[in-house]
């Protein structure tokens, strides 16, 4: 098999960027979450859900938003990111979401855990889930218009000169080979079996 076109290679290179700038928007994240914070006291740890948003709703409309956005932007980027750098245009929509979701969560949850040992830091379960929820919500609004995009830029079958993608489960990476005839299928002349 022969890449031929830039279809493939596009997609290739897609899902490089998506890796690099996953990769990078996790640094930050690591940094703005996982530096000690020198406070003189810390509130405690919430394991109660919702109890952090009510009482981020009771400090006005403006610093509940300010707060509630917080958490909803730190990991959004994943909701994009995290598909781009799969590089499938062919996965099922709820498939890809909970996939994504999934994983969202668990870095959330992962840097939750990592916190109990930075100083200043607490534990938030309401973090966990305004961070899956800012996840969902860019997935939802960003990939299914991007892969369709996408899927409507690839050549179908037989498009450009003879090619089209070879089967591959809709990992749309693309591996593309050539349709164009080998000739007759060779014969072999009948063989007596020996008795």
């Amino acid at each position: 098999m022969q890449r031929h076109g830039s279809d493939g290679s596009a997609v290739i290179r897609l899902r490089a960027a998506g890796l690099i700038l996953l990769i990078a928007h996790l640094v930050l994240v690591a940094w703005l979450t996982l530096r000690p914070r020198d406070v003189m006291w810390v509130t405690a740890a919430n394991l109660e859900p919702l109890a952090g948003i009510k009482a981020d709703l009771a400090l006005g409309p403006l610093e509940a938003a300010r707060r509630i956005g917080e958490g909803l932007l730190l990991l959004a980027p994943l909701g994009v990111l995290l598909p781009m750098a799969g590089g499938r245009l062919a996965a099922s929509p709820w498939a890809s979401l909970f996939r994504t979701v999934m994983a969202g969560a668990l870095v959330s949850l992962g840097i939750e855990l990592a916190q109990t040992v930075v100083p200043g830091r607490v534990v938030d379960v309401d973090a966990v889930l305004l961070n899956t929820l800012g996840v969902a919500l860019a997935h939802l609004a960003v990939v299914p218009v991007w892969r369709g995009r996408l899927r409507r830029r690839r050549p179908g079958p037989g498009a450009g000169r003879g090619q089209r993608p070879a089967g591959g489960g809709g990992r749309g990476l693309g591996m593309l080979r050539d349709d164009v005839s080998q000739g007759a299928t060779p014969r072999i002349p009948r063989v007596g079996i020996a008795p």
